[in-house]
């Protein structure tokens, strides 16, 4: 490791809190096991997922000082002597950083396991790919793992503007699903231009009943990545069957009609893709390179900003005021 330096600058914490708890500032270069590279990295994408991390909302194991965030692309500069697969050189991604103990990515250099390193597809730009892994991995699980959609089946995605919908509208169109979206009036066409055979607009006062004429044979597949989970409507939607993914929403309490639920033989599916296994992740990113080498894979607005305006990234994206903008932040 000659060439590598023994410290960097990353971006951590030192306790759980505001985003003014963000630190900026030189650590060590995190040394790597037997089966671990170290990436030299690039570009790091900002998640609403790594706001929950830091303050404290979503609770996990945390070795302090912990480095924020969960998505990189970057360079192998270092392999382990069980690393099999990965060189030094070679262009890579990862979506699942930051968690359950694991250091995040927010740094100049990170320890990777080689179960959850991906190679970067040759002739994809790499701030795109940082900035749609971690929507479209979500997606793909929740549509492809959890919601178990089949090609033919009719697919509900609610929110389908936001980026993980965007993901989930792209996945599902091209697994030959049918695709109903709801989200503002403004982004109806966006939508459609994903692939959605009906595109409605979620404050339409007769969204309802749109939705039901649109979906005769019911819905084979409710993803609401808003939150807002009316389960009411949902299951009124559903076709037998059905299956109906609660993937966000963190302090949500709907009710459940039971009776809707067990007369459908109908299932709802709780789902964070912080607990999903190596082998969900991996068959996640092997489609979503696919994806990103064919060029359909959307990220929409990006903005990138230093390292050192980590914090700034939290605030921005706790308070709402990047709406349609993916965050990344280059060391």
């Amino acid at each position: 490791m000659s060439d590598i330096p023994e410290r960097m600058h990353a971006a951590w914490i030192d306790r759980r809190g505001p985003a003014e708890n963000i630190r900026y500032g030189e650590l060590a270069v995190p040394s790597i096991g037997p089966a671990d590279v170290l990436v030299q990295v690039e570009a790091v994408a900002v998640n609403p997922v790594d706001t929950f991390v830091r303050s404290g909302a979503y609770r996990t194991p945390l070795p302090f000082p912990f480095v924020i965030g969960r998505d990189l692309v970057g360079t192998v500069a270092v392999c382990g002597p069980g690393a099999a697969g990965f060189s030094v050189g070679d262009r890579v991604w990862s979506s699942s950083l930051g968690h359950a103990g694991r250091q995040g990515a927010a740094a100049e250099y990170a320890a990777v396991s080689v179960e959850r390193l991906y190679r970067l597809p040759t002739g994809v730009d790499p701030v795109a790919m940082v900035a749609v892994a971690h929507p479209a991995s979500t997606a793909f699980l929740a549509v492809t793992t959890h919601g178990r959609l089949q090609a033919g089946e009719t697919v509900l995605v609610a929110g389908a503007a936001g980026h993980v919908g965007r993901a989930a509208t792209i996945l599902a169109a091209h697994g030959g699903a049918r695709i109903i979206t709801t989200a503002s009036a403004a982004d109806v066409d966006a939508c459609r231009s994903l692939g959605a055979q009906v595109a409605l607009d979620y404050r339409d006062p007769e969204l309802a009943q749109h939705l039901h004429d649109a979906t005769p044979g019911g819905v084979d597949v409710h993803l609401d990545t808003s939150g807002h989970h009316d389960l009411d409507l949902a299951l009124s939607l559903l076709a037998p069957r059905g299956r109906i993914v609660i993937m966000a929403g963190l302090t949500r309490r709907p009710a459940l009609p039971a009776g809707a639920l067990y007369t459908r033989d109908a299932q709802v599916l709780g789902f964070a893709i912080s607990n999903a296994r190596i082998d969900e992740l991996a068959a996640a990113a092997e489609r979503i390179d696919q994806l990103a080498t064919q060029g359909v894979l959307s990220c929409g607005n990006v903005e990138e900003l230093p390292l050192a305006a980590a914090a700034e990234a939290h605030r921005r994206l706790e308070t709402g005021q990047v709406a349609g903008t993916r965050l990344v932040i280059r060391p």
